[in-house]
């Protein structure tokens, strides 16, 4: 059962690598620099940002150290400053050609560094062998919320990977929205609900703009509207903790408007597609290894 973990207080330095540095890096980087114990290295194959680039994206360039992969003396050690964890933020297919440059760096880190990957699709049996090293592993799988701090994060730890490590790995990610721990095998699960959900709610908002401008209200009102009413109705359910169905009736009278809406959004299917959105995205995560695997191989 996917269970909700409290990690303790730390008031040590937290030394993260974050390697890729796309959205999901950038988002990161930002919730974590808000944190005054917290010492940031960056890795990007790409050029590095110039310092208004990044204060225009609300980093502080002073509290990034940019790393050359090259330059061995350039990478942050465990020490009593801390351990050092490394997240890997590129894309799934990218995964063979990052472990191989890291995998040297990595070699001889003490039992204290945790690699985390955010690579969707991608087991961590999968990272650990390509590492070729018993190092704690851990998955995770964030949604694009984290760029506002909203994002609901699934952690799923692999052979090596301890409760410390999994508390390491949870307060990093609670910088950028709420996090889980859960078994592995629900993974490709939470991408195809959490990970991949953001642009199903997007579809839906955008529908319900389009329905308020079918019926006159002005674009901007409609749009608003649509998007406070999610926003509020999400909120309900979180912090009421009741089930939706519940919330639902409390707002559907007999004969009213809404159940003649509910109706027609039964009749059309409303429930099943998401559903079925919910399972081929899941799906199509299980796929993702299998690509990465091919290009690995050539």
């Amino acid at each position: 059962m996917t269970s909700k973990v409290s990690a303790a207080q730390d008031t040590s330095l937290e030394r993260v690598v974050i390697i890729g540095f796309g959205n999901m890096g950038r988002a990161l980087a930002r919730g974590l620099l808000r944190r005054p114990n917290t010492s940031l290295f960056v890795a990007d194959k790409l050029l590095q940002p110039s310092a208004e680039e990044l204060h225009a994206q609300g980093l502080d360039p002073k509290r990034i150290q940019w790393i050359d992969t090259k330059d061995s003396h350039a990478l942050p050690k465990n020490s009593g400053n801390g351990p050092v964890t490394y997240v890997i933020a590129t894309k799934p297919q990218n995964l063979a050609e990052v472990m191989t440059k890291w995998r040297v760096h990595l070699t001889h880190a003490p039992k204290e560094t945790v690699v985390i990957s955010i690579l969707a699709g991608i087991p961590t049996l999968e990272i650990e062998a390509l590492l070729g090293l018993e190092i704690p592993v851990i998955r995770a799988m964030p949604n694009i919320a984290a760029t506002v701090d909203q994002a609901a994060t699934v952690l799923a730890g692999g052979r090596y990977a301890e409760t410390p490590h999994l508390e390491r790995a949870k307060r990093i990610f609670d910088a950028v929205g709420r996090t889980w721990i859960s078994a592995e095998e629900h993974l490709n699960a939470v991408t195809g609900l959490s990970g991949s959900g953001p642009a199903y709610i997007y579809m839906v908002i955008e529908a319900l703009s389009d329905g308020g401008v079918k019926m006159g209200l002005s674009r901007q009102l409609s749009l608003e509207l649509a998007t406070q009413t999610v926003i509020g109705a999400g909120i309900l359910v979180r912090d009421t903790k009741t089930h939706p169905a519940v919330l639902r009736d409390q707002v559907t009278t007999p004969g009213g408007t809404t159940i003649s809406a509910i109706h027609e959004l039964e009749r059309h299917g409303l429930r099943a597609m998401l559903i079925q959105a919910v399972v081929t995205a899941t799906r199509k995560s299980a796929l993702l290894l299998q690509k990465a695997v091919a290009k690995k191989t050539k």
